[in-house]
């Protein structure tokens, strides 16, 4: 029985600290130096399952092509507006920030209630397609739990009902 308990109170201890450590900000991750579009291109997906990216088809031989790939952000109409659509959806989005804004790239931010990870989030409006492309990574840890994936889709809900 006492190690059950042990067991417990060391978990609770770990649980804990992970809180702790976060509040403090010691698990937001490094800001990556090498986003923004290059020759037409977002960064590539994360090597491990913590991104996804709508240009993830784009790198035939990454290993989380499959895991990473989402559709980019359909639109009809002027894409300024469209931008413009996107940016205030994301200034309104809980735990969100936006960090850039030009006229064919938004860089945001996004941060977890209680572990304050941070997700970094593009999107580059991809004239030639009519489309905006759409990255979201987390900086630490090796999965995402679908987090990334779920953040995009509910912004393209919001973006579809505009």
């Amino acid at each position: 029985m006492k190690i059950v308990w042990f067991g417990l109170l060391f978990f609770a201890a770990v649980g804990a600290a992970l809180v702790l450590a976060g509040q403090l900000g010691l698990l937001r991750g490094r800001t990556p130096h090498d986003l923004g579009v290059r020759n037409n291109r977002l960064k590539p997906p994360s090597r491990s399952p913590n991104s996804v990216s709508s240009q993830a088809d784009l790198y035939a031989d990454h290993p989380q092509k499959g895991y990473a790939s989402i559709a980019p952000l359909q639109f009809t109409g002027d894409a300024d507006q469209a931008m413009a659509r996107l940016a205030e959806i994301l200034k309104n989005s809980d735990q969100t920030v936006v960090v850039s804004q030009a006229p064919d790239y938004i860089y945001a931010q996004s941060t977890t209630q209680v572990f304050k990870f941070t997700d970094d989030i593009e999107f580059w409006l991809d004239r030639s397609a009519n489309v905006v492309q759409v990255r979201s990574a987390s900086r630490l840890g090796r999965k995402d739990f679908n987090v990334n994936r779920l953040r995009i889709e509910t912004i393209r809900a919001q973006f579809a009902k505009n």
